[in-house]
């Protein structure tokens, strides 16, 4: 399995990784970005690496071994990162990252059950420990609630008719299963498997990765010395959007709405926007990646 880091050298420049400075990767996974992170900031910088998923963290903690005190890891959820920074002191901190994306290893482990292209259980948790899969979710819910999760975490038009078919199919035991369903329903048109959307969909419920994104972005922003710096890779419109209303938000001193004649929210800009536009893979690094195809980098400093 080969890992290979999404807009690695992107990264690296967004960041102005430094010697001596002092880093936090909120979504560690393999380990890739934080290698750059810890080479660019040699001789004496440190990095914290946090993922909810605890394989990713053991993998990273091979591979990062020989950093030795320099990268601490720690298994938690971004959600919580003001408490796991402050905890190991990490604060201030010269630069913040958030890659959002599925790592290589975690799409290939068919006994995840994140891909539809590998036949396994209907899982879907980064953390193992915590109680909800997906196959609770595709067993278990109303349809309408179904329908409502594909719908609002998917963008699916056919929400609805997905959800009726996979209740009335039930049992659905298999991730192979369920994209078959799927592809019954919608029917195959070009090149982007028709499961896509469902597996986005209950993969974010599963996980409340919105929610964990949201709460994420302003304990980055709290952590960061004036100057530093936060990047934040997405995948689609939902993260992207939300990535992209904070930064606007917090660029600006008023975020009072428009009929609202004179300033009332006492809302100060914590943020200066670095990418006025995302930043996108190259054509050689989606060819080279055909997962990154679909990255867009957003970065920002602190005022």
């Amino acid at each position: 399995m080969i890992h290979v880091p999404v807009l690695y050298q992107e990264v690296l420049d967004g960041l102005q990784v430094k010697p001596g400075g002092r880093y936090i990767d909120g979504t560690v996974g393999a380990g890739g970005h934080a290698r750059g992170i810890l080479d660019a900031s040699a001789p004496d910088g440190q990095l914290l690496g946090i993922d909810a998923d605890p394989a990713a963290i053991a993998i990273a903690s091979r591979r990062l071994a020989a950093y030795g005190k320099r990268a601490i890891l720690i298994n938690g959820n971004f959600a919580n990162l003001k408490e796991i920074a402050i905890r190991h002191g990490f604060c201030p901190v010269d630069g913040v990252l958030f890659d959002l994306g599925l790592s290589s290893m975690q799409l290939e482990a068919a006994e995840r059950g994140f891909s539809f292209r590998a036949d396994g259980p209907l899982d879907m948790r980064f953390d193992p420990r915590q109680r909800t899969t997906a196959a609770h979710l595709v067993n278990e819910l109303p349809v309408d609630e179904l329908a409502d999760i594909l719908r609002r975490y998917g963008e699916e038009r056919r929400a609805r008719r997905i959800a009726q078919a996979i209740v009335a199919h039930r049992p659905v035991a298999t991730t192979g299963e369920l994209a078959a369903l799927v592809e019954r329903v919608v029917g195959r048109r070009g090149r982007i498997h028709p499961a896509t959307r469902t597996f986005q969909a209950l993969r974010i419920a599963v996980n409340d990765e919105l929610t964990a994104l949201a709460k994420a972005l302003p304990q980055a922003v709290e952590l960061l010395a004036p100057g530093g710096r936060l990047a934040v890779i997405s995948y689609h419109s939902l993260e992207d959007r939300l990535v992209k209303q904070f930064f606007r938000r917090e660029s600006r001193d008023c975020i009072c709405p428009p009929e609202v004649p004179i300033c009332v929210c006492g809302h100060r800009a914590t943020l200066g926007i670095v990418t006025k536009k995302p930043i996108r893979p190259s054509p050689d690094e989606v060819e080279r990646n055909p997962r990154s195809r679909s990255a867009k980098l957003r970065i920002a400093y602190r005022l």
